[in-house]
């Protein structure tokens, strides 16, 4: 079990875990309707921080994006004897879209653009890290699956402490992306109200420290599963069966009395909230109280995760589950303990759930009784049993070159034609997912038992390309027509959805940044995957885009040997 040893939540609200608490306790939010922005032709609802508030956290040489992540890791930091410095410590930043309000349609009116990875290296050095920094960008689960990799990296020994920190900032981009699928509520949110009609954008940040050894009666990482729907990329499936079995996996051997609260996601869209519901009842929680938190914050994407395990954490601790906000009466079937009043609690384990784009779904479990340190889980020995290498110049399997005769983007559409042409939605695709889909799919389809296979994807440019796809189609207001069917390739995971559905995947998927492919730390952190997780079997490996030039896949499926 890892140990949490301090915590931040930087928000609208307040600067501080505490005042964040108070605030919720308080009645207060931080929504509120706001008129259109220059760019964006439409009024919304959202939580965004002042023009003082920004003032006050920026930090110079660095983006809004980066400022906010510095400021919370800071915050939480000082609260801790950890030396950033040590080289046994890491620094995980969860994040959908980091430092996207930087970016431009086209590469020449980028400015202060650094990819996510860079950005994640410029927090670390101020920080004064000597240890290469790993973003996770895993769509909404982001916070949570960074938890659950820190505590893996922690538990196998890899490090002795983690500073995991989730973050977003509220852009033109983000708007106009949800806009387009009609998800935004023009009034504050409702969470599993039978009035809600859609959700409200946050931007924030929360850290927490976690460490292999800690306080006898801190909270800890208890257990934590992640899973894939293996339906749909962009909407959940509507049983809510991916959550509950994230759930049952996470509550295995532990005693469902003990929970204090469920910690939701909780968008206040139709789907994911009737979904949460079935899933929550369909695990046989139903009786336990649930916390809902989107109607405080919003929806703070890569930053959600943590700010919603912590606040049910600092509840919990006092003996108590916040109200939730916005609630009056059920708008769901499933059956689920909800209330807008506040409700004391003796209990003392909290239960978080959450799911995202591209189907991947996340619990995890938090408990207050002691804990011994976390002991090293078995070094992980590897081997490649298949690999998928494509470049702009061609396609090597297990390192015999395939005669094909495009080069560059034409290649892709070759070699789609040639080796796989069952899924027409390979079309839809933008570059960095038709590398990534072709290297994985041409390994997949050679096995047979791929149903809970780990599917783990490396990537340094993000979803660049996408980005500025989308961008373009958000030229003001009279070249205002934003794609839904773009957007959703904003979100770099997407792809690891289509493998899924198309697949059968319903074991965890992942997308791991890192400021440029590293060999040695992807094994690392796919060792401790094996270890903590009792997988015989990965799909792993690297996948980028630059341009229509400069692409790269080099895709495995590795097992462990015995």
């Amino acid at each position: 079990m890892t140990t949490i040893l301090a915590t931040n939540i930087l928000t609208p609200l307040g600067r501080t875990t505490v005042e964040n608490y108070e605030a919720v306790r308080a009645g207060k939010s931080a929504l509120a309707v706001a008129p259109a922005r220059a760019g964006l032709p439409l009024r919304h609802c959202a939580a965004a921080f002042s023009g003082q508030q920004w003032a006050e956290m920026a930090v110079e040489g660095l983006t809004r994006f980066e400022s906010l992540a510095l400021r919370s890791l800071q915050d939480a930091l000082s609260r801790t004897a950890v030396a950033p410095s040590s080289g046994r410590t890491v620094l995980i930043l969860s994040t959908t879209k980091g430092n996207v309000e930087e970016l431009g349609p086209e590469p020449a009116r980028d400015g202060a653009y650094g990819a996510p990875g860079e950005a994640a290296r410029k927090i670390a050095a101020r920080l004064g890290m000597r240890t290469t920094p790993i973003v996770v960008c895993n769509a909404c689960i982001s916070g949570v699956t960074a938890q659950v990799l820190a505590d893996r990296l922690l538990s196998a020994g890899e490090y002795d402490s983690a500073l995991v920190c989730g973050a977003d900032t509220l852009s033109d981009f983000v708007l106009a992306g949800f806009h387009s699928l009609k998800a935004l509520s023009p009034l504050p949110c409702r969470p599993f109200d039978w009035e809600r009609n859609g959700l409200n954008l946050g931007e924030g940040a929360a850290t927490m420290i976690l460490g292999r050894k800690g306080e006898t009666d801190a909270w800890t990482l208890r257990a934590s599963a992640l899973t894939n729907d293996a339906y749909h990329v962009s909407a959940p499936a509507p049983d809510g069966e991916g959550v509950r079995r994230a759930i049952v996996r996470t509550m295995e051997g532990e005693d469902p009395g003990t929970l204090a609260t469920i910690a939701v996601h909780g968008t206040a869209t139709l789907f994911n909230d009737q979904m949460e519901s079935k899933a929550i009842e369909r695990a046989g929680l139903s009786d336990v109280p649930v916390s809902s938190y989107k109607a405080v914050f919003g929806h703070t994407l890569g930053a959600a995760g943590l700010i919603e395990s912590i606040l049910a954490m600092q509840a919990a601790q006092d003996g108590v589950v916040l109200g939730a906000k916005g609630f009056e009466a059920s708008g769901v079937s499933g059956k689920i303990n909800i209330s807008s009043q506040e409700r004391r609690t003796d209990k003392t384990a909290v239960l978080k759930i959450i799911s995202g784009f591209g189907g991947c779904n996340a619990a995890l479990l938090y408990g207050r009784r002691p804990s011994a340190p976390a002991a090293s889980g078995k070094e992980a020995s590897l081997r490649v049993t298949a690999r998928v290498q494509i470049s702009p110049q061609g396609l090597w399997v297990n390192g015999e070159r395939c005669g094909l005769r495009q080069e560059g983007a034409a290649l892709l559409t070759e070699i789609y034609k040639t080796c796989l042409d069952d899924n027409p939605k390979f079309y839809k695709m933008d570059l960095f997912s038709r590398v990534a889909y072709l290297a994985s799919a041409l390994l997949l389809r050679e096995e047979k038992e791929v149903e809970e296979m780990p599917f783990i994807l490396f990537n340094r440019s993000s979803s660049v390309l996408a980005d500025r796809h989308h961008l373009r189609s958000c030229n003001g207001p009279e070249g205002f027509f934003p794609s839904p069917s773009v957007f959703v390739y904003t979100l770099p995971n997407v792809v690891m959805g289509d493998l899924a559905v198309h697949y059968g995947l319903k074991g965890e998927t992942t997308l791991l940044i890192l400021p440029e492919k590293d060999e040695a730390l992807m094994e690392r952190i796919t060792g401790s995957v094996f270890t903590q997780t009792g997988a015989r079997m990965m799909l792993t490996g690297w996948a980028d885009a630059a341009d229509e030039t400069c692409f790269e896949a080099d895709m495995k499926i590795i097992q462990i040997n015995q």
